[in-house]
C-alpha cells in the first residue's frame, strides 16, 4: 500500500484539520483547514509548504483558513462542484467521478450530500484513507443541515462499500458523546461495548480517537446499519425502509 502521512491538527473547539504529505513526491496538502495558525505552525515544524487546500463543504469550520493559506502558500483550493457559490476562494471545482492527483496518489471523489447539499468526500485507494468532512463520524453521522434523509442515508451506503481496512478521517472529535448514544440504540452489541470502553480510555488520556477504522465502523455505528433488523427492532420499526429506520436514528441523536 502507498503510503500518505496524515496529521491531525486541533482547530477551533472540537475540529480536526487534515495535513496530509506524500513522503514519494514531498507533496504537502490541507483538507479542511478551519482556520490558518495551526497549519502554517505545523508546516513550520516541518519545513513544509501547502501544494493544495482541500474542502468537503462550505461551512466556516472547515474553510475557514482557506484565504489565508492561499495567499500565504499561492496554492490552489479544490471545494466541491455545489458549493462554489459559498466558497469563494474555489480554484477548482470536484464532483463525483473526478480524480484529484495528489502528488505520486489519487484522490477519488464521492458525492455524499445530507450535510450540506454540495458535500464530497476524498478517497484514497492507493493508501487506504478517506477524508469525509461531517457526513460520517466515528460511531455517528453529521446533522442534516440542508440536504434530506434519503440523500445522507445513500451517502453512507456509498461509504460503507468502501474496503473494511479504510482510515476515516472525519471534521471533529465526537466520538465519545457518539459512543453514549449508540449504546442506547443497540445496547447488546458487544463489540460497540469495548470500543466506548476504548473511546473513554483514548479521551481521558487526552489521546484522539480518530482515524476510525471504517471495518469497525460498519460493526458498530448504527448509521451505518439502518437496514440491520436489530437497528430497526430498537426504534420499533420492524420491516420497514432501511432509510426510516435511518430517519428514526437520527432524530433521536438530534434529541439526545
Amino acid at each position: 500500500m502507498a503510503s500518505l502521512i496524515v496529521e491531525l491538527v486541533p482547530a477551533l473547539s472540537d475540529n480536526y484539520v487534515y495535513l496530509i504529505h506524500d513522503p514519494a513526491t514531498g507533496a504537502s496538502g490541507v483538507v479542511d483547514p478551519a482556520e490558518a495558525a495551526p497549519v502554517e505552525a505545523a508546516l513550520a515544524r516541518a519545513g513544509r509548504k501547502l501544494d493544495v487546500i482541500l474542502n468537503t463543504h462550505h461551512h466556516g469550520d472547515h474553510t475557514g483558513g482557506n484565504a489565508a493559506l492561499k495567499a500565504a502558500f499561492r496554492c490552489p483550493v479544490l471545494g466541491p462542484a455545489g458549493e462554489v457559490d459559498k466558497i469563494p476562494t474555489i480554484d477548482r471545482a470536484m464532483q463525483e467521478g473526478d480524480v484529484v492527483t495528489f502528488g505520486s496518489l489519487r484522490f477519488f471523489v464521492i458525492d455524499t450530500p445530507g450535510h450540506t447539499k454540495g458535500h464530497v468526500s476524498l478517497w484514497c485507494r492507493e493508501a487506504g484513507v478517506l477524508f469525509c468532512g461531517d457526513t460520517l463520524f466515528s460511531l455517528g453521522c453529521g446533522r442534516l443541515l440542508e440536504g434530506t434523509f434519503e440523500q445522507m442515508w445513500d451517502s453512507l451506503l456509498k461509504l460503507r462499500t468502501l474496503p473494511d481496512e479504510t482510515l476515516v478521517y472525519c471534521g471533529h472529535e465526537y466520538t465519545q458523546s457518539n459512543a453514549r448514544f449508540a449504546t442506547t440504540i443497540d445496547p447488546a452489541n458487544a463489540a460497540l461495548a469495548a470500543r466506548a470502553d476504548e473511546v473513554d480510555r483514548l479521551r481521558q488520556a487526552g489521546r484522539p480517537t480518530i482515524p476510525a477504522r471504517l471495518g469497525d465502523e460498519k460493526a458498530t455505528n448504527p448509521f451505518l446499519r439502518a437496514d440491520d433488523p436489530t437497528i430497526a427492532q430498537a426504534v420499533g420499526l420492524v420491516g420497514a425502509r432501511p432509510v426510516d429506520v435511518f430517519t428514526m436514528v437520527r432524530r433521536a441523536k438530534d434529541n439526545f
